[in-house]
């Protein structure tokens, strides 16, 4: 099974993809005019990968409610029903962010390069989180 992990941004989509048990960063997609134009990418994605599934990290505030931002992604994953032709599944991302910047740090990256890959670093951390409960 071929999965893209998607951590849905305010400005940019980070985009991972698994073709087994580990997840890869993959992509940071630039977000566009519109969620139309956003989703016409991710089906090129699903495309170029062979993906058979989507997984959307759900942004759960740390109580494990739904604020704001896990309205917003919810909403955003009714309009991605709508237009991809794969199942998609959300997932808890609560600390896919940090736990991507971290690791980033660690590896002694500067800021400018973190903030160009930590998108899709967070949508891997969120999508090996998926796989390693599906095991």
């Amino acid at each position: 099974m071929r999965a893209l992990g998607l951590d849905l941004g305010s400005k940019r989509i980070g985009v991972a993809l698994t073709a087994g048990t580990v997840a890869t960063p993959y992509e940071v997609v630039e977000r566009g005019r519109s969620h139309r134009a956003d989703h016409a990418r991710i089906n090129e994605l699903i495309e170029e990968t062979g993906a058979t599934i989507v997984v959307v990290g759900l942004p759960y505030s740390l109580d494990g409610s739904k604020g704001p931002a896990a309205r917003l992604v919810e909403a955003e994953v009714v309009e991605l029903e709508a237009a991809l032709d794969v199942p998609i599944e959300t997932w808890d991302e609560r600390f896919s962010t940090v736990t991507a910047n971290q690791s980033l740090m660690e590896q002694k990256m500067k800021a400018d390069a973190r903030r160009r890959v930590v998108d899709k670093v967070a949508a891997a951390v969120l999508l090996q989180s998926w796989l390693d409960a599906r095991q």
